[in-house]
């Protein structure tokens, strides 16, 4: 089922039914995919298997591969976050701001935030936005943790050499080449997040000593297995982790908790998105005081989906 977003890209959800009725979902906020997932899915009827390591490279990409571990957790019982080896029972939110009109606005946002229990936020930054709004931010809480998110928008790391006094915890993404996130790392003291969609890809970024942390995205992994081995492989590198993404009609962000659970996410998860009204699942991934519940008294998933909201927003579906 293709699903609109508004202005953002549209959300393919899958639905896996057994032969008792058990039903799993997964998505992916790729509309290109929808094509694929027609195409590949059938390739899981009437194959058997016990887990979803079993299935290898699952049809149907990284939606199959959650619909997959939902329904296998639904059966077995067991709650995604202690399929893939959580412990956590909850965790801290940051959230995202991205550039506003004016610093003075900027701070306003972040005091929405702080009254509403956020103890750390994550500042999107390009050059010529960068060090004012960090001034800003930090004049005005001495107290609260920052990140700032370069998105690759950097060439040179002197302007980001300068955010360092301002005591940011990590600096998320600078580059898009992990050759000069490893000279920043060098020159500064908050660790630099570089982000990678591969286990070869972070492989390749410790070796480098690109940085001291790892932007896990789920989504961005074809499997909940390929994400647990690069989260082991950062952990055993000494990287921080921060677990980020989720976009879509929560399912997908409901992944990104699970795996957020795991004991080496170490750095504040950023689920902040998107609003209950966007979502499809029951009850909403939401942030409550800055922390967010890891659902463990439900299988699988851990959410309900309101399949007849599904059904009324969905562009388009089909069944294999």
């Amino acid at each position: 089922m293709t699903l609109p977003y508004g202005r953002r890209p549209e959300t393919v959800l899958v639905k896996l039914t057994d032969y008792g009725g058990m039903v799993g979902w997964g998505e992916v906020v790729e509309p290109a995919e929808g094509g694929q997932l027609e195409s590949s899915l059938p390739a899981l009827l009437g194959v058997d298997w016990e887990h979803p390591y079993d299935l290898g490279a699952i049809p149907g990409g990284a939606a199959g591969d959650m619909a997959c571990w939902d329904l296998w957790g639904r059966m077995a019982g067991v709650p995604l976050a202690h399929a893939l080896g959580g412990s956590r029972t909850s965790l801290i939110a940051t959230v995202r701001l991205t550039a506003d009109r004016s610093l003075e606005s900027m701070v306003a946002r972040v005091n929405r935030h702080v009254c509403a229990g956020y103890g750390h936020v994550t500042l999107d930054i390009h050059p010529g936005w960068d060090v004012e709004p960090l001034r800003a931010v930090r004049a005005a809480y001495p107290g609260l943790a920052i990140a700032v998110d370069g998105r690759g928008a950097y060439t040179e790391t002197a302007q980001l050499e300068a955010l360092d006094a301002y005591g940011v915890v990590a600096i998320e993404r600078p580059f898009k080449d992990l050759l000069s996130s490893a000279d920043l790392q060098d020159r500064v003291s908050a660790a630099v997040a570089v982000e990678v969609d591969t286990v070869a890809g972070l492989d390749e970024a410790v070796d480098v000593r690109a940085g001291r942390a790892l932007l896990l995205r789920p989504a961005r992994f074809g499997s909940l297995g390929a994400v647990r081995q690069a989260h082991d492989r950062a952990v055993a590198a000494g990287w921080d982790i921060v677990c980020a993404g989720g976009l879509g009609a929560g399912l997908a962000r409901a992944a990104t908790v699970a795996v957020a659970s795991l004991p080496g996410c170490s750095l504040p998860s950023d689920v902040a998105e998107p609003p209950r009204s966007a979502q499809v699942v029951m009850p909403p991934v939401d942030a409550s005081g800055g922390v967010v519940a890891v659902p463990l008294t439900q299988p699988g998933l851990g959410h309900t989906v309101d399949e007849s909201r599904v059904r009324r927003m969905a562009r388009e579906s089909f069944r294999v």
